[in-house]
């Protein structure tokens, strides 16, 4: 799959996930807050687009499939927003 076909579907899977669940920032510092209370320390909306990528990047050791990585990719779009706006 080229690089750019590769983007593509990602920004697809994005706008998918964006009407099942809302929207990403959104989520995320609904997520950050969650994490916030549970952890007892400040979570940023960036903190868990980081964490979502670790958890897929530990999720690999057993083997490298494209879901995982298109995750990856989603999840450093979302983190690129984040720490742009």
């Amino acid at each position: 799959m080229k690089a750019a076909d590769f983007l593509a579907q990602t920004q697809a899977i994005i706008r998918e996930r964006g009407e099942q669940y809302g929207d990403a920032r959104t989520n995320m510092a609904d997520t950050a807050r969650r994490w916030s209370g549970v952890l007892g320390i400040p979570v940023t909306p960036a903190q868990v687009a980081v964490m979502m990528i670790e958890l897929k990047l530990s999720r690999m050791k057993t083997g490298i499939g494209l879901d995982s990585v298109t995750d990856i990719a989603g999840y450093a779009a979302i983190l690129a927003e984040l720490i742009t706006d």
